[in-house]
């Protein structure tokens, strides 16, 4: 089972305490549901608790005859397709008429009369959701969307998310292969859309996933950046390599000062040193910028050698 099919098991789960949230979420299933019209009513999920889900609650509001079709696989996958009709083109049109749509309506839109109080939006989103919502694996990304058949409903969707005083979600809208995408792709927006719904556990799963990459793309940047500093260290040693080799060759080591000649033989036995290790190991001991100092006069050196040369 699929996070997205786990997050709306959860959603199915939850008990509505009153009529109005109950309305509220059904009118969000019908609304958003594959088919929503004055003689067609059809419910389309690869769910199989939000098909149940919304069978109950039509049943429970409206009592209509319905024809359910489960378990039909979608062509080249294993995934399983549930629908649930309303048969008597008479129980559509009294559905349809109970939420306040007619026949005189140019486009579908939603209803505000059905969801006038904000205390039970997240019961309408609930229903939107488990109509045409998905959310991905957290594990693999972050993305929540709505697939919406209608521009203007997908619009008014965005503008019923974005009055949601608690949080600051803006939701985006994309055109998809003829129908339209209201979707987030913020972490922690996805988180508070979820929690606002009621997915509680979902969250806490999210945000489990969410704690375990962040520790991992640590691991993987210290990494990085500990192989970056080895190729670094590797790269300036072999420089100071030549040009002490380059100095014994032409003039020898003892032409060098004493403490040039310190560091440089002090260099030669150990290729894999940073120059603090390198300072450290001096005698006297001296700083990384006074190690630096001394490889800096090493190299005029032996540059001065190259000139003569």
């Amino acid at each position: 089972m699929s996070f997205s099919s786990d997050v709306k098991k959860e959603l199915c789960s939850i008990k509505y305490n009153d009529y109005a949230e109950l309305y509220a979420e059904c009118y969000g299933m019908l609304l958003f549901a594959r088919r929503f019209t004055l003689r067609e009513i059809l419910f389309k999920t690869e769910n199989f608790y939000a098909a149940s889900r919304f069978e109950d609650f039509i049943m429970e509001l409206f009592h209509p005859i319905i024809e359910k079709q489960s378990s039909l696989k979608i062509k080249n996958s294993n995934t399983m397709l549930y629908k649930v009709m309303v048969v008597s083109p008479e129980d559509c049109k009294n559905i349809y008429e109970n939420f306040g749509h007619t026949k005189r309506d140019v486009k579908l839109m939603i209803n505000r009369a059905n969801i006038d109080s904000e205390s039970i939006y997240p019961s309408f989103l609930r229903g939107v959701f488990l109509s045409c919502g998905s959310v991905t694996d957290p594990n693999k990304g972050y993305h929540l969307e709505f697939n919406v058949q209608h521009k203007t409903l997908a619009e008014n969707l965005i503008l019923l998310i974005n009055e949601i005083d608690v949080f600051n979600l803006k939701p985006k809208l994309a055109e998809r292969k003829g129908g339209y995408v209201v979707y987030l792709k913020d972490n922690n927006s996805i988180c508070d859309f979820l929690g606002y719904i009621g997915a509680g556990n979902s969250v806490m799963c999210m945000l489990e996933a969410t704690a375990v990459k962040d520790i991992r793309n640590k691991i993987n940047r210290q990494r990085n950046s500990e192989i970056a500093n080895i190729h670094k260290l590797a790269s300036a040693s072999a420089k100071q390599l030549n040009a002490i080799k380059k100095i014994i060759d032409s003039n020898g080591i003892e032409s060098l000062p004493s403490e040039l000649k310190q560091l440089a033989l002090l260099r030669l036995d150990n290729p894999e040193m940073s120059l603090k290790e390198l300072g450290e190991s001096l005698n006297p001991p001296i700083s990384r910028s006074g190690v630096n100092h001394r490889i800096e006069r090493i190299f005029k050196i032996a540059d001065s050698i190259q000139e003569e040369v």
